[in-house]
């Protein structure tokens, strides 16, 4: 029989990452599109002790858990994250998902009606304009630059629009790794509690900041999240989302949120409706290798910042080559992404289709924001090749820049 898709769904169905995945299946064939962390760095042997140990405990592990999450996960995430982010909570206003892109569908179903604005950052996550897409909203895209989000640009939208939401991420945002100043921080800040806006805070790269270990003990205090800032004046104006795919591994499928028990709860009673609850299992075992076991969790995060800051470094040296001398770029000093800015009038969708024959792929920005605002632009991931991809994979995408370029 012939299928009836909804509207919105038909962007879904057309996703370029669907044939990226069928042809890296191929040996010879480098993804430079993906959102993943490097397999080398997961804490395999550990994770595995964690799920012996778990196992074996008692029958009853096996069984449905709470429908908010494992309880001392969520009170272990709220001691860690009050002692090294500066953020005071609850386990109370902690509900655990299935990783940060379910916590951002379930506030999102929960808030926002077909034809709601909802204001995000131009660009934006591929992830999070899929759920408001499917929802129905009216995106509204606002301007960044290297400092973040520009006030008077969102001060712009606030007045003329009414949205539901903001969606941002302050530091190393997918795609661009920009990390938002503390001015630019409290300015927005300031901006949403004026017009009354909840601001959706996705903190997934924040604990992939590059640097010495004195920097990254300053880095809580230079950079505080939206909800820190927020909590410290008594607001109740973010909802903030975190998780564990990049840092520990993604098929352990735990994220959070966490904000007012108001929204804790709303969101908890919806996910029932999802899929119940989070793979329980899962969050115990988290939850030995975090609190019960010998892994290190602070040397982890300082083990992945350096691997990760090794592998951008290489690929900065390799944008020095004549082959990318046209493209713009600023390095982050976070994340798992670089976003480059093509030759003029080259277009990204194009540049995918030429690279793909050659044997790589990246992401292109045109999927990044709506209305394709972003088709210049192309995002790296730095953080899963190893150097020997990254080399191939740069010089591949640096040949087909060059078809083009020759061309014109």
């Amino acid at each position: 029989m012939e299928f009836s898709f909804a509207s919105r769904a038909s962007k879904l169905l057309s996703s370029h990452l669907h044939k990226v995945n069928k042809e890296e299946r191929q040996n010879s064939f480098i993804s430079l599109a993906e959102e993943l962390p490097a397999e080398e760095f997961f804490p395999i042997k550990r994770l595995g002790e964690a799920a012996r140990m778990v196992l074996s405990s008692d029958p009853a592990v096996l069984q449905y858990g709470e429908p908010q999450g494992y309880a001392p996960l969520r009170s272990w995430i709220s001691e860690d994250w009050k002692l090294r982010r500066g953020m005071n909570t609850t386990a109370d206003q902690i509900l655990l998902t299935a990783g940060t892109q379910q916590a951002i569908d379930l506030i999102t179903r929960l808030l926002v009606d077909i034809g709601d604005s909802v204001v995000v950052e131009n660009p934006t996550s591929p992830g999070c304009l899929q759920v408001l897409g499917m929802q129905g909203a009216n995106i509204i895209a606002v301007e960044n630059d290297l400092e973040g989000l520009l006030p008077d640009r969102l001060e712009e939208q606030f007045q003329s629009v009414k949205p539901k939401l903001l969606f941002v991420a302050p530091s190393f945002s997918n795609p661009t790794g920009i990390l938002w100043s503390l001015e630019r921080r409290k300015a927005v800040l300031e901006l949403c509690r004026k017009y009354e806006v909840l601001i959706v805070e996705d903190d997934s790269y924040g604990e992939l900041h590059f640097g010495s270990q004195e920097a990254d003990s300053r880095f809580s205090v230079s950079y505080p999240t939206l909800y820190a800032l927020d909590a410290k004046g008594g607001g109740n104006q973010v909802l903030y989302i975190g998780s564990f795919s990049k840092t520990i591994a993604p098929a352990m499928r735990t994220g959070w949120a966490v904000g007012d028990e108001r929204l804790i709860r709303a969101m908890s009673t919806l996910k029932q409706m999802a899929d119940w609850q989070s793979s329980s299992l899962n969050q115990q075992i988290l939850y030995f290798l975090l609190h019960e076991s010998s892994f290190r969790w602070k040397e982890h995060l300082a083990l992945l910042n350096r691997e990760y800051e090794i592998r951008l470094k290489l690929v900065l040296e390799l944008l020095k080559r004549p082959g990318f001398k046209e493209v713009k770029y600023h390095p982050p000093s976070g994340g798992m992404y670089l976003w480059i800015q093509l030759p003029q009038g080259l277009h990204s969708e194009a540049l995918l289709r030429a690279s793909m024959r050659l044997g790589v792929a990246f992401l292109p920005g045109s999927r990044c924001s709506p209305g394709r605002q972003a088709d210049e632009y192309i995002r790296i991931n730095f953080s899963r090749p190893g150097r020997e991809e990254l080399l191939l994979g740069m010089n591949l995408i640096s040949e087909a820049i060059q078809e083009f370029t020759a061309r014109r």
